[in-house]
C-alpha cells in the first residue's frame, strides 16, 4: 500500500504576507538573478544562449589564482617580472590598463588589484604568464576549469576577455563562477569590493595613477561587494554582480546592454527586485523527523522518519502560499530495516518551481522477527493495524 500524506504543518508556517511579488523584465539580451544559499533562480533570460564574456573573463582568471593561493602553490606577496613580450602586446592599447612597464617586478596581490579593480589587460597577461608560461596555456586552463565547474558552455582563448575567435560564455555560466568565487574563497573575495587602486605613474604629469572600480553597485547599492563589468562592441556592456542584505546573498548577471548606464540600472533593479520580492524559507533542518511508518514483522512496530539534510527554498512571497509537500512510501515498511536507508520520498510543488523530490531515511534500526513472533505480528497488523506488536 502506498501512503501519501500531506505534511500540513510545515505548510502553516508559511501563511502569506501582505507584500505581493510582481513580475519583471530586464533591456538587457542575457541575464540571471540567482539565490546564493539556495541555488535557486530567481530570473532569466536567454541565460544559456552564448555572447564574448569580454572583462567578465577575468573572474576566471582571478578564480584560478585565488585556487592556486588557497591551496599553497601561489603567495600574494610572490613577485613576477613584466616580460618585454606582455609589455609590447599592451603598449598603446586602447583596452584597460595597470600601465604596467617592461622588466617591473609586481607582486601577486599588485596584480589581482589590477585586474579586480583597474580591469587591466596588461595585469591578465602578466598573472597568466606567470602560472603558466604563456597566455596561450592559461587560456586552457581558464576553459578546464570551467568545465569542472559546471560552466558548460565557455570557452576562453586569453586571460582578459580580449575579443578572440571562439571564445564565449553565458548568463549562467558567469553565475555558477560568481557563485563559487564567492563559496570558495571568502577571506579573498573581499578584492572585488576594493573601489581604488594606484599603481603607475602619468608620462604627462609624473603623478601615480589611480583608477576606481568600473563596477558601478559599489557606489550605489547598500551590501554590494562584487564582482566584474565588461565591455566589447560585440558583447555590448554586460556586468557579473553581488549584493548582501540580512544574510541574504544574491548574484547577478546581465549582458548585452547598450550603455554604462544601463548596465548600472538594470544590474541594480534586478538585485532590488530579489531582496523585495523573495525570501528565503527553512523547511526542514538536517536530522528532523517527520513522522514515522509503520513496519511489517519487525522487533518494533513503527520507525522513525528522517530527512537528514537542512533544506532551504527561495519563493516569491506570492508563490509560497501554493507550496505544497507531500510524504510518499510504501507501507508497511518491511523488517530488517537499517538506520539511514532510504524508505520514503517528499514532493515538494509550488508555482514556478520544478517538482523537487527529498530523500527520507529510517531513523533507527529495526530487527526483523523470527519464527512464531512472524505469525502474531502478521496477525497484530492485519486486525489492528500495528506491525511487530
Amino acid at each position: 500500500m502506498i501512503v501519501i500524506k500531506r505534511l500540513a504543518a510545515f505548510v502553516l508556517l508559511l501563511l502569506p504576507l501582505t507584500v505581493a511579488a510582481q513580475g519583471i523584465d530586464t533591456a538587457a539580451r542575457h541575464a540571471v538573478l540567482l539565490e546564493v544559499e539556495t541555488g535557486d533562480i530567481l530570473f532569466e533570460k536567454e541565460a544559456n544562449a552564448p555572447f564574448p564574456p569580454a572583462s567578465m573573463a577575468k573572474m576566471m582568471t582571478v578564480y584560478l589564482a585565488f585556487e592556486q593561493i588557497r591551496e599553497g602553490a601561489l603567495s600574494l606577496d610572490d613577485t613576477t617580472r613584466v616580460s618585454d613580450e606582455a609589455w609590447r602586446r599592451w603598449a598603446g592599447s586602447e583596452g584597460s590598463l595597470m600601465f604596467l612597464s617592461a622588466g617591473e617586478e609586481v607582486s601577486v596581490s599588485q596584480l589581482l588589484h589590477g585586474i579586480i579593480v583597474s580591469s587591466g589587460n596588461d595585469a591578465c597577461t602578466v598573472l597568466a604568464e606567470m602560472m603558466s608560461g604563456t597566455e596561450d596555456a592559461f587560456a586552457l586552463w581558464m576553459t578546464e576549469k570551467a568545465a569542472e565547474l559546471g560552466m558548460d558552455n565557455s570557452k576562453f582563448q586569453n586571460a582578459s576577455g580580449w575579443p578572440a575567435p571562439d571564445q564565449y560564455t553565458t548568463a549562467h555560466d558567469l553565475a555558477v563562477l560568481a557563485e563559487q568565487t564567492v563559496r570558495n574563497f571568502p577571506e579573498l573575495y573581499s578584492f572585488y569590493s576594493e573601489k581604488s587602486f594606484t599603481h603607475g605613474t602619468d608620462f604627462r604629469n609624473g603623478k601615480p595613477i589611480t583608477q576606481s572600480n568600473r563596477n558601478p553597485l559599489l557606489y550605489r547599492m547598500d551590501g554590494a561587494d562584487g564582482l566584474k563589468t565588461g565591455h566589447t562592441e560585440a558583447a555590448g556592456y554586460g556586468l557579473t554582480g553581488s549584493a548582501i542584505r540580512d544574510g541574504r546573498r544574491l548574484i547577478v548577471v546581465v549582458a548585452g546592454l547598450d550603455s554604462m548606464s544601463a548596465r548600472a540600472r538594470e544590474s541594480q533593479s534586478l538585485l532590488e527586485y530579489g531582496f523585495r520580492a523573495f525570501d528565503t524559507y527553512g523547511l526542514f533542518k538536517g536530522n528532523d523527523v517527520i513522522g514515522e511508518a509503520d513496519v511489517w514483522l519487525g522487533s518494533q512496530g513503527k520507525v522513525p522518519l528522517v530527512v537528514e539534510s537542512p533544506l532551504k527554498l527561495t519563493l516569491s512571497r506570492r508563490d509560497r502560499t501554493g507550496l505544497k509537500m507531500t510524504l510518499s512510501y510504501d507501507a508497511p515498511i518491511p523488517a530488517p530495516i537499517v538506520k539511514g536507508q532510504p524508505v520514503a520520498s517528499i514532493v515538494i510543488t509550488a508555482p514556478g518551481l520544478e517538482d523537487r523530490r527529498i530523500p527520507v531515511v529510517a531513523g533507527a534500526d529495526v530487527a526483523q522477527i523470527g519464527g512464531f513472533g512472524k505469525i502474531g505480528a502478521a496477525l497484530s497488523y492485519l486486525l489492528f493495524g500495528s506491525a511487530g506488536q
